[in-house]
């Protein structure tokens, strides 16, 4: 492999006024990775085309330090995407790409030893390649290039927003205002307008930021935050409190000034009062990050900086966990080759800045700088303060001190990464919007153009103050099902909006969706997609809502690319909806959590959307408890479901409380239950009407892994 400067050379730098006059078939604007693999795959097919960059970087995440690639099912990735990754691994069966270690040294438990393809690597490594493609198919790329923003936001009552573009009176009267980016004749774009004065003309256009400013700036409509559960009748969207069980405060944590004193403010970030109901819609977006590339080979580490902006109560809620009793480490390093890692957020104080973004999405570029800057300092402080203060327990901060930012990679940054991890900013609201319904496999896209395969994920979105402790809000964590077809619809806009703009990134999806089809190899995926649609429509002279569905999906299949699943899935019966069972059934989305409980949905069959497990860790801390609305008072039997296997644990304790008192049985969740392959009967008891009653199960004392599903309480007919 090229070293990387003799690739940068050789990809077409174009500046100056010959940029300005030149016109192409296809403009992409945004060398995220999915940018990269739409240029590619335009070349290839023949077309011209320009990649316009507005950092000096490509490859977004995929080359900003994001190396343990999120995939959910390896199967599902093919075409240029999955080209990549092979790359990769040609790239490390060179044996001179190891400096830092042998190869048999490297262990990684998701990189299996046969496969064709290597998911786990380098930030430099990722961008080389990337820049390599490039220059193989010829691509001329256009770097720090900036489209121009300067247009009033309309916002609709349903929170769906479009942009309105101001008029030449407007500028005459605001010379403050830039100018519209996009150049419309109808619901066509002809060319876009950038910062230095240069624009480009193209008969096809795709928008693969990970912001959307090409789509807004079009006039397209599109959604900024969660939208509520009951706009696409989801389960999973809007603000979730009884969901976010990971990466949460398992310990009483004072989010004062003043510990103890509500008078004298919060720490930083916190919100004052708990969020609305659970299902409600909001403006706010997942939490951003930085993706770490820290070294623990002495020869290659710095230690971590402190910034000069340094915020000792940005900090104070970190070391008050601590305090309190909470050991556990606050990241998640993925080693990667040559003893780096990908080091992600954490538990419940960690790299994810919440609170910090909400204003990311729609906010101009000098809005944006800062709000990274921000993000980045706040990054820089917290690793700082884990390897430095003497608050942070011992291990913990002797454990920062053997890592540190890499030397050898992001060499123009500092050893930062270049690019922030923006998980959800604009979202299009096109011809057809994934939804949870999808993820589940309950709908089946139209005309697919890939598989998403990872589980709905989003990240916690805020941080408030309820009965005077810090609690984490927004996460949510539900697999358990199998890759699935994301719609050739949902990277479309509308054909009244426009007709000749694809968006392969921020597609057409709701939050939640969007949490499963937003990974840097599915945004590969469709930017290749986005690109054979763009070609197919110059060439039948088609809108690309016109396009002829079957020759698209004749020309993605030549091309390698997966549009069906043909893998294992579920068994077909391994959901009992709860609705349809005798009594009253109280699902693990309803139960009243303590600790951290991680979804699943891996064996079956369980009740509802998936189930809980303790992950084997914090024994004693962990619990669940089941509140049921009794219709009247009686005589109920109890029952608790499960799924079964031989790492559960033999003696679970389940706490019954009823109206003539208290008891406490144990389970031994290694044997099948027999109700309905789910359940077993924890004998009868006499309850209350309505909300007196409470079934707990606990992790106390418990060896092996505690799972938590259901509890059904049904009417006993004594005179029977």
């Amino acid at each position: 492999m090229r070293p990387l400067g003799s690739v940068a050379a050789a990809v077409v730098f174009l500046a100056g006024s010959a940029f300005a006059q030149e016109t192409y078939d296809v403009v992409i604007y945004g060398g995220t990775s999915g940018g990269v693999a739409a240029a590619v795959q335009t070349a290839r097919m023949g077309k011209s085309v320009v990649l316009v960059e507005p950092g000096k970087h490509i490859g977004g995440l995929t080359s900003g330090g994001l190396g343990a690639t999120d995939i959910g099912n390896k199967g599902a990735i093919g075409g240029i995407s999955r080209e990549f990754y092979q790359r990769v691994k040609r790239h490390y069966e060179d044996p001179s790409a190891w400096k830092f270690e042998q190869p048999q040294q490297y262990k990684n438990a998701r990189q299996g030893p046969n496969e064709d393809a290597m998911w786990f690597f380098e930030p430099h490594v990722a961008e080389q390649i990337l820049r390599e493609m490039l220059r193989e198919a010829g691509v001329k790329v256009a770097f720090g290039e900036r489209l121009r923003l300067g247009n009033k936001i309309k916002k609709e009552a349903d929170g769906r927003r479009r942009v309105v573009h101001i008029t030449p009176r407007d500028f005459a009267a605001n010379s403050g205002l830039t100018g519209p980016g996009v150049v419309k004749q109808g619901p066509r774009i002809t060319e876009i307008q950038l910062e230095s004065g240069r624009s480009v003309v193209g008969r096809m256009f795709i928008d693969c930021t990970y912001e959307g400013d090409l789509l807004a700036m079009a006039g397209v409509t599109y959604h900024v935050g969660r939208e509520a559960n009951a706009t696409y009748d989801e389960t999973l969207n809007g603000v979730q409190v009884k969901n976010a069980t990971k990466h949460q405060f398992v310990k009483d944590v004072d989010p004062f000034l003043r510990p103890g004193d509500p008078q004298s403010g919060l720490l930083p970030g916190i919100e004052p009062s708990p969020p609305p109901a659970d299902g409600t819609g909001d403006d706010r977006v997942q939490t951003y990050n930085f993706r770490l590339c820290a070294t623990d080979v002495p020869e290659n580490r710095r230690p971590w900086p402190q910034p000069a902006d340094y915020d000792p109560p940005r900090y104070e809620l970190l070391l008050r966990n601590f305090e309190a009793g909470d050991y556990r480490v606050p990241w998640n390093p993925i080693l990667m080759p040559n003893r780096k890692t990908d080091a992600n957020n954490n538990f419940a104080v960690s790299t994810d800045y919440i609170g910090a973004n909400y204003d990311y999405p729609e906010a101009d570029y000098a809005a944006r700088e800062r709000i990274v800057r921000e993000h980045a300092s706040y990054t820089q402080g917290l690793m700082w303060t884990l390897a430095n203060s003497p608050r942070v327990p011992e291990k913990i901060r002797r454990e920062f001190q053997t890592w540190g930012p890499a030397k050898d990679e992001f060499t123009d940054n500092d050893n930062f990464p270049h690019q922030v991890y923006v998980r959800e900013a604009r979202r299009m609201v096109g011809q057809y919007v994934m939804t949870q319904h999808n993820c589940q496999g309950r709908a089946a896209a139209e005309n697919p153009v890939g598989l998403a395969a990872y589980t709905m994920d989003s990240h916690n979105v805020q941080r408030y103050v309820k009965d005077g402790r810090a609690h984490n809000e927004g996460d949510v964590q539900v697999g358990g099902f199998p890759p699935y077809p994301i719609a050739y619809g949902s990277i479309v806009p509308r054909a009244g909006e426009c007709t000749n703009l694809l968006v392969p990134v921020c597609l057409s999806a709701t939050h939640i969706a969007y949490g499963s089809i937003r990974m840097e190899p599915v945004f590969m995926v469709l930017g290749q997609s986005a690109a054979t649609a763009a070609v197919q429509a110059i060439d039948e002279n088609k809108d690309v809502q016109q396009i002829d569905a079957a020759r698209l999906q004749e020309r993605l299949l030549a091309d390698k690319q997966v549009l069906k699943w043909t893998g294992p899935k579920p068994a077909s019966d391994s959901a009992l909806d709860p609705a349809k069972l005798p009594g009253v059934v109280v699902d693990d989305a309803q139960a009243e959590l303590k600790g951290e409980w991680v979804k699943s949905g891996s064996i079956a069959p369980y009740v509802g959307a998936g189930y809980l497990h303790d992950d084997n860790t914090g024994k004693g801390e962990k619990s669940a408890t089941f509140v049921p609305d009794l219709p009247k008072a009686g005589r109920y039997e109890v029952r608790i479901a499960y799924t079964p296997h031989a790492n559960r644990t033999p003696k679970v304790p389940v706490t019954i409380r009823a109206a003539g008192g208290e008891k406490t049985v144990t389970i031994d969740q290694r044997q099948a239950p027999e109700i309905d392959k789910a359940f077993i009967s924890l004998g009868a008891y006499t309850f209350a009407a309505g909300k007196e009653g409470r079934v707990v199960i606990s992790t106390a004392g418990t060896e092996g892994f505690v799972i938590v599903d259901a509890v059904q309480l049904v009417p006993v007919d004594d005179g029977k």
